[in-house]
């Protein structure tokens, strides 16, 4: 991807943690009868690759089974400039293509990466989690095609 502000690109591993770092990213997709739809959701990476967790059915999930093309959008910082018309701020725009796991394995080694990021206090209770809902919860991955990240500080 080619971006107009050169200047305010970083490199690649910068904007894998902007990626890492931000607390949501939101996923653009296109539902089965064309129309646009975007959700943020709860991100974690292993490699080049993100997963979320959801449910097994949904708006979502009819989306992605109809065109699993993506394009995710993580802000990792954004702060007004007091007294001025700008804003600082670190982006990463991600594109890819979704698609559901299956593999018990996998599955595992996501949520894994979801609970360490976002309730890493937590990872105790863990292995009891997944023991009851691992077989409810659905995981789906996106393999990243391309990534660019952007940077005003």
């Amino acid at each position: 991807m080619s971006m107009r502000r050169a200047d305010r690109q970083i490199d690649t591993d910068s904007a894998w943690q902007v990626v890492d770092a931000c607390g949501f990213g939101t996923v653009s997709m296109c539902l089965p009868d064309g129309a646009p739809y975007c959700i943020p959701l709860s991100i974690a990476r292993i490699g080049h690759v993100l997963y979320f967790h959801c449910a097994q059915e949904g708006m979502k999930l009819d989306a992605l089974r109809s065109n699993p093309a993506v394009c995710v959008s993580c802000v990792g910082m954004a702060e007004p400039v007091p007294g001025k018309f700008t804003t600082l701020y670190t982006s990463a725009v991600l594109t890819g293509h979704a698609r559901e796991v299956t593999e018990e394995g996998e599955k595992i080694r996501a949520l894994r990466a979801i609970c360490e990021k976002y309730t890493p206090e937590n990872m105790q209770e863990f292995d009891a989690a997944i023991a009851r809902s691992l077989c409810r919860t659905g995981i789906w991955r996106i393999d990243v095609t391309g990534i660019t990240g952007k940077s005003k500080t």
